[in-house]
């Protein structure tokens, strides 16, 4: 069984979707009511992944798969990185998030609007310990408005500029190709065949 460190429902779904077709079991901790909340005190996306990989595997006692992602605005000196799921403070959600980020970029023009999204994931083993580890990137900028229902977090507004759309226009196909989160699972999956192939995943 491998827990997947996420309660949102929407990134467990597209980690289910990347890593469903290796046949194993898999589980959100939305799905397990032993998890615990692990605080992210991190002071990057690999710190964080860390801390959510091997404090919930030691606490659930099974091999956890936990991942730290956000966008990096380059105008904003990086920002809002690794606080990019609480950028708008206290109780934020997407849209607020995304209000306050066009804000912050209100005017900016269109050339200086780059950003990249990063994930950092890590597979810890059922004693907490580092088993593989891999990091992915996707590269935009920033739109001046929303366009698309699709994904979470900024993706109405990150938009793929050789695709002239935004994630949540594109759709979980066309993410599932290029997304950050898709690039580090992709690089993670022969680490976890490996573990399985010598009998280490137990």
């Amino acid at each position: 069984m491998l827990a997947l460190g996420t309660r949102n429902r929407k990134k467990g779904m597209e980690l289910i979707e990347l890593l469903g077709p290796l046949g194993f079991e898999l589980r959100t901790l939305a799905d397990e009511p032993r998890s615990i909340e692990i605080e992210e005190t991190g002071d990057s996306f690999a710190a964080n992944a860390a801390l959510k990989a091997c404090e919930q595997a030691k606490h659930l006692k099974v091999w956890v798969l936990g991942e730290d992602s956000g966008l990096v605005v380059d105008a904003l000196d990086g920002e809002p990185g690794v606080y990019s799921a609480r950028f708008s403070g206290p109780g934020a959600t997407d849209e607020s998030n995304n209000d306050l980020l066009l804000a912050r970029l209100a005017n900016t023009p269109l050339d200086r609007r780059t950003a990249h999204y990063v994930c950092h994931a890590v597979l810890s083993d059922s004693a907490g310990n580092i088993r593989a580890e891999s990091e992915g990137e996707c590269h935009g900028r920033i739109r001046f408005e929303r366009a698309g229902t699709g994904g979470f977090g900024y993706d109405p507004l990150f938009e793929i500029i050789e695709y002239h759309r935004t994630f949540g226009e594109l759709g979980p196909v066309a993410k599932a190709l290029l997304s950050h989160r898709a690039r580090a699972i992709r690089g993670l999956i022969p680490a976890m065949l490996r573990l399985v192939d010598a009998g280490e995943w137990k």
